[in-house]
């Protein structure tokens, strides 16, 4: 009997990794090997090769990308190369029944959740996995820890609660169970997410806990960084605050999408939440939490930006001097509140020509950021080695997305390992460092 092998693509953003990393466990579960994102060596040996693509459906480009690497595996199929093309994820948890008729070759269209269902599909047999157990793709000493899918928050450009539906909690001793079992495997970085950190725990408990839940995980031995993505400003819980300045391995970095800064916009937005009262929270963060870094993106061209509301973000963001910050251009989402009730008239070069504004003048916030972290002595973490240098973060670097720091390699040192590095001089989006003291 031909042996099955099953290929996973993942695309979209950390939330998407980790339903991957479940699903290659629970087909690991029933004996099927698996490869994340494999090269051609995968296909060319035995076996009968099943390739499954994890899709993004959250804008337009990751819905192009989604289409195009699906479409990409549909040779293969029809070829016989590969011995079936299985779609699950956003995209196809939205657009599935229409998907089937336009690319019949795909075998199987599941939910974004459906881990079982597709397995099942593949292999007539049932994963015997912990819902939570999971193959690591990422470097053995950091991962993604989700706590929660969905999202009640309902703001007017976003299609994610058309996707994933309400907001859904796991619960404490479960999510603790998960990243107790990851630190035992060596993981010493929890990046914990979720579409919205700040509503975690009212479905479950009656109120928010995510301030309980992060100072439970700062209790777990061996974890030495945890770091925060995705909070939203309204309402935020201000005891989480006290558990990241009190706690040393909850890292001093919060993600914080804060999409405008113009209070008609905003309302536009349906964000429930004023410019004075963002700035007051964020005066708040930083004096409760001195030195953290912050990230937040922000909009353009949304419906209701006129010039004078652009220009109210920008002087937002020379006052705020955000750390981090990206940010993109409004793109119409069906069936979403701003497509039902707004007209997308603001031309695509404006749209294009403010963004470009916006990220201009952040690139000049974040060099002299940089430049200020010359001759400081700063924790790294090594994520790999290249020819020429070591590759690191410090706390306030999220993986993937944020600045690294290029260490010297006059010092031999270990990926996964922690050290106190001296930063010698700074480029835009990388800090050039040497090593001061090994821990």
């Amino acid at each position: 009997m031909t042996s099955v092998k099953v290929a996973v693509i993942s695309l979209g953003c950390s939330k998407n990794l980790v339903d991957s990393e479940r699903l290659m466990k629970m087909f690991q579960s029933v004996g099927v090997e698996t490869a994340f994102e494999p090269g051609p060596e995968f296909f060319d040996g035995p076996g009968q090769v099943h390739v499954v693509v994890n899709t993004c459906g959250f804008i337009g480009d990751a819905k192009e990308e989604s289409i195009e690497e699906i479409l990409s595996w549909v040779d293969a199929r029809t070829s016989g190369r590969i011995a079936g093309l299985h779609v699950m994820g956003c995209l196809s948890q939205r657009y599935g029944s229409d998907l089937k008729t336009e690319i019949p070759e795909v075998d199987t269209w599941c939910g974004k959740s459906d881990w079982p269902g597709l397995v099942g599909a593949i292999t007539r047999r049932a994963p015997g996995s912990a819902i939570w157990d999971r193959v690591l793709t990422t470097p053995p000493h950091h991962a993604y820890l989700k706590i929660a899918e969905g999202c009640d928050r309902m703001c007017a450009f976003c299609a994610i609660p058309l996707i994933t539906g309400r907001y859904t909690s796991r619960p404490v001793e479960e999510i603790l169970d998960e990243a107790r079992a990851l630190a035992a495997r060596g993981v010493r970085e929890l990046n914990v997410i979720a579409q919205d950190l700040t509503s975690y725990g009212r479905d479950l408990y009656g109120r928010v806990e995510i301030a309980r839940l992060v100072d439970s995980l700062a209790d777990i031995e061996g974890i030495e960084w945890i770091r925060l993505h995705y909070a939203y400003p309204n309402e935020f819980p201000l005891d989480l605050l006290d558990v990241m300045a009190r706690r040393g391995n909850v890292c001093k970095y919060l993600d914080i999408a804060l999409q405008h800064a113009d209070d008609g916009v905003l309302a536009n937005m349906r964000r429930h939440i004023t410019l004075a009262e963002t700035e007051a929270l964020l005066a708040e963060i930083r004096r409760r939490v001195p030195g953290i870094h912050l990230r937040t993106t922000l909009m353009t061209g949304f419906p209701g930006e006129t010039d004078e509301a652009f220009e109210r973000m920008l002087a937002f963001v020379k006052r705020q001097r955000f750390e981090r910050l990206g940010a993109f251009a409004y793109c119409e989402e069906e069936d979403t509140y701003a497509a039902r009730h707004f007209d997308d008239i603001i031309p695509q070069e404006v749209k294009q020509s403010r963004l470009d504004r916006l990220m201009a003048l952040q690139q000049e916030i974040s060099e002299e950021i940089q430049q200020s972290k010359v001759g400081q002595t700063l924790r790294v973490v090594i994520d790999r080695e290249e020819p020429d240098h070591y590759v690191g973060r410090t706390e306030f670097d999220s993986p993937e997305v944020d600045p690294e720091v290029l260490v010297d390699k006059s010092t031999p040192l270990r990926r996964g390992e922690f050290y106190d590095v001296t930063i010698i001089s700074a480029l835009p989006f990388e800090l050039i460092g040497e090593v001061a003291v090994c821990r």
